[in-house]
């Protein structure tokens, strides 16, 4: 009998010794925040993605169980970025891109083996600018959490913290001129009853869907492709991201009916890569149900299904 233990523990020992090697291999995961986020938003997030990998000789059997039952990633280094939190995430997304776009080339650089960009909400927006003008970049997955992609046209808490008493139909005005290109929202408020004035007036979001012809059009293409895969996740309970299919690269025509992803213009086009993507097989669409704004990152049936099994 004791013999027999002996071997057991011998076995499972050098099983978690494989699988630890298997540990080492998972790409780091960088976080970016949202509108007045910070890295306090994310921590049961990280802690999801980040479990403990410590194992004593009591345990061993019952962690080595777990380890097989689990899709987690012990190990796995996560770090949210630590910029332009809360009230500062109204600041013009250009100039964010600047600073974000320094801690993610830093982290890249000591990351040969490529990294896992996971994007939440305004964040998500913001990858999409990383992504486009960062050359040689090495994001292996690119994951959108919530984030009003294709743009935002929608009465919603933040929009009654930012404009006071202002309605949807109200806000262009404020919007489109250059002192609403200061506010961050502004930079992807898309009116789609004033979709000429977004188009002269709108210095950031019609730039990467290409609906504004500029001449770094192709590099920004050629950069965004480097993404092995593009996961979309969002919901039609979210209460924030309006349309909430905007999470999917869907939004309003003039009527205020949804145009699904594969019917928009820029994605027709391919101006920027989407259409390559999807016709590889690269693009992944979660839909979940019941899920609040302020609660996909905290949701673990969310992390389970949507966001684990990419985080390799």
């Amino acid at each position: 009998m004791m013999e027999t233990l002996q071997v057991l523990r011998g076995s499972l020992l050098l099983l978690l010794l494989v699988a630890g090697v298997c540990i080492d291999g998972y790409k780091p995961v960088i976080i970016i925040h949202g509108l007045f986020d910070g890295p306090k938003q994310f921590q049961t997030l990280s802690q999801y993605i980040r479990k403990d990998n410590s194992y004593n000789t009591l345990q061993l059997f019952n962690s080595f169980l777990l380890f097989l039952n689990s899709q987690a990633h012990p190990g796995t280094e996560v770090t949210t970025i630590d910029i332009y939190d809360d009230k500062a995430s109204v600041a013009p997304l250009w100039v964010q891109i600047e600073g974000f776009s320094d801690k993610l080339t830093s982290i890249m650089n000591k990351s040969p083996n490529g990294v896992h960009l996971l994007c939440f909400s305004q964040g998500g927006v913001i990858c999409r600018a990383l992504l486009s003008t960062i050359p040689n970049h090495n994001v292996h997955t690119f994951i959108a959490l919530s984030s009003p992609l294709a743009g935002q046209y929608g009465e919603t808490e933040y929009l009654s913290q930012e404009f006071g008493a202002s309605v949807k139909t109200e806000v262009h005005p404020l919007c489109y001129n250059k002192l609403g290109q200061l506010l961050s929202i502004c930079n992807y408020w898309k009116d789609p009853h004033h979709m000429s004035d977004y188009l002269q007036h709108n210095n950031f979001l019609p730039l990467l869907d290409g609906e504004k012809p500029h001449k770094d059009m192709e590099a920004w293409r050629e950069n965004f492709l480097r993404i092995k895969k593009l996961v979309l996740i969002g919901g039609p309970d979210d209460g924030v991201i309006t349309p909430w299919q905007s999470s999917h690269f869907g939004f309003y025509d003039s009527n205020e009916n949804v145009v699904e992803m594969r019917d928009q213009e820029f994605y027709k086009k391919d101006n920027f890569g989407l259409k390559t993507l999807d016709d590889h097989g690269d693009v992944s669409v979660c839909v979940r149900t019941g899920v609040k704004h302020t609660e996909w990152h905290s949701d673990y049936k969310v992390f389970s299904s949507c966001i684990e099994k990419w985080l390799i």
